[in-house]
């Protein structure tokens, strides 16, 4: 059955012309001008646009929270017949986790990492008086099986930081889904999920949307994820409504100059990464074995090398030990067998071993920008550290350089006193992206650097890396589940799966049939734009 043919019910969710305003003093500005938004029983909304285009503000709002800085100055937000800006905090708190829950972007950034993932699973319904513990605990096992989490009657009994990040993505939705909600506000679930991964996620959430009758707002850049979900998408730009329609209706005839140039860019109609000849190699990784406990191997004896000014991707779903790679490789976990070779010297094990000089010139760009920076912190000091730390730039120099490297990374100069709050996930990403370069580092390991960015912010960012690249000889080891991002940056790829490298290559060999069987499966699931391309994929997998 197509998502767009199941039956809507009466209205849920209303909220009219909403007018909200963000900043502080002078930066004081309004980001969502008058956007009207209504939500049925059992109806799933496509919110999608660029970074900073006001998704996730018009999300949180509604539910009725409001980001700190940030006040609804005009406009109504209608739950169910209730208003909520007339509740009170204490009231709205009582709807959150229970009638309307949140899946956030940055599941890192939304897990208490001293307690275990099924405490924290459980504290929203024992504490609503919804189930007792040991009822919960058996929903939650029930909702990892059903999101494919691995062995979901011991992964709960895990900490945060014991799982990989797109497991821990899972585990956010699962919590969101414990109390049975009216409404589920998905902010980007599927950003740090692998290509197969992503697939099980959005087969499970539609499946529970569609058996509890569960009004959704899924909001994200990646036009083809929302294309599966949604039964309406509204396209927003700069805090403004650009379009709204049917999802296929819009898909296929959208009338917007906006919305047709999002999905030529889906469409992969950008720029593909030209070859280059391979030269002096910067990174030799030889017969790496590591875990977390010992004894564990995560990695597997693997084996590769990047060259100057060139750049190796490795992809692989979730848990195959991509970002456990990254991190021997800058020193936060000693391998238990091989060495790493970087430039003419062997790497020490581990970062304090390391001299300053070795830690400039390899610097990391983390998967994750909310746990990557200090919320305590200026733009100014947070890409003004490096500076200092290895060149030792007074103040004035300082300044100058972070207003060039926000230019560089398409930020306006006048975020040079914002915080991190005050910024989309993308612009975070592009802070992180900012505080990289400032070192000017030979090499960047870059840990899905594009994944919390839409299309159009993507893309510009991978031309500025391509372009550093020619500029300044920089190496990239490019970590990334978007095969369409492989395409564009690679030149060579490196596909892991369970620890092992099972193909390795030049990407036109690695990309071209006769594929490796896993492979294969990647770029067989890859979203395409089309409403019944999940149910199709489903179908043919099944068969």
């Amino acid at each position: 059955m197509s998502k767009n043919k199941k039956e809507k019910s009466s209205g849920l969710l209303t909220l009219t012309d909403i007018h909200i305003a963000g900043g502080q003093g002078d930066h004081r500005e309004e980001i969502i001008h008058g956007i009207d938004l209504s939500l049925a029983r059992g109806e799933v909304l496509g919110l999608i646009g660029e970074s900073g285009a006001g998704k996730s503000t018009l999300g949180l709002a509604a539910m009725g929270y409001i980001r700190s800085g940030c006040e609804v100055t005009k406009g109504s937000i209608v739950f169910d017949g209730m208003d909520l800006m007339a509740k009170s905090p204490s009231r709205r708190r009582k709807l959150w986790g229970t009638r309307i829950a949140y899946v956030a972007q940055s599941s890192a950034a939304s897990f208490n990492p001293a307690h275990t993932l099924i405490r924290q699973f459980t504290e929203v319904p024992v504490q609503h008086g919804i189930a007792g513990k040991a009822r919960a605990e058996e929903k939650a096992v029930s909702l990892y099986d059903r999101l494919n989490l691995p062995q979901p009657d011991q992964i709960g009994y895990r900490y945060p930081h014991q799982v990989s990040g797109g497991q821990l993505q899972r585990a956010m939705v699962a919590m969101a889904m414990a109390a049975d909600p009216d409404i589920i506000i998905f902010d980007e679930p599927t950003t740090a999920l692998d290509v197969t991964t992503q697939i099980e996620v959005l087969a499970a959430i539609r499946d529970v949307i569609r058996d509890k009758n569960t009004a959704a707002i899924y909001i994200s850049h990646d036009l083809a994820v929302v294309a599966q979900m949604a039964d309406r998408i509204m396209v927003l730009k700069d805090g403004n409504l650009v379009e709204e329609g049917a999802a296929e209706a819009l898909l296929d005839e959208p009338q917007e100059s906006y919305t047709k140039e999002l999905i030529s860019v889906r469409l992969g109609k950008g720029k593909k990464r030209k070859g280059e000849t391979p030269g002096e190699t910067i990174l030799k990784v030889d017969g790496i074995t590591a875990g977390y406990k010992k004894g564990e191997r995560v990695l597997k004896d693997i084996s590769l090398h990047v060259g100057k000014k060139r750049t190796v991707a490795v992809v692989g779903e979730s848990g195959s030990g991509k970002s456990t790679l990254a991190r021997v490789i800058t020193g936060l976990l000693p391998p238990s067998k091989g060495r790493i070779r970087f430039g003419d010297d062997l790497l020490k094990p581990k970062t304090a071993q390391r001299d300053r000089e070795t830690l400039r010139r390899l610097q990391m760009i983390y998967q994750m920008p909310d746990v990557a920076v200090n919320p305590r912190q200026t733009l100014l000091e947070i890409i003004g550290r490096p500076l200092a730390f290895y060149f030792g730039m007074d103040k004035e120099a300082i300044r100058g350089r972070v207003a060039e490297l926000l230019a560089m990374v398409e930020l306006p100069e006048a975020y040079i006193s914002r915080y991190p709050s005050e910024l989309s996930g993308g612009e975070k990403q592009r802070v992180c992206i900012a505080r990289a370069l400032a070192a000017k580092p030979d090499l960047i390991i870059c840990d899905e650097v594009t994944s919390a960015l839409d299309q159009l912010v993507a893309e510009s960012v991978l031309n500025l890396l391509r372009r550093l690249q020619k500029e300044l000889g920089v190496s990239y080891l490019f970590i990334t589940h978007d095969l369409n991002t492989v395409k564009a940056i690679a030149d060579e790829v490196v596909v892991m799966l369970k620890g092992r490298i099972v193909e390795q290559g030049p990407r036109a060999e690695v990309l071209s049939p006769p594929h490796h069987a896993y492979t294969e499966k990647l770029l067989a699931s890859v979203p395409e734009m089309d409403t019944d391309w999940l149910d199709n994929y489903l179908e043919g997998s099944v068969a």
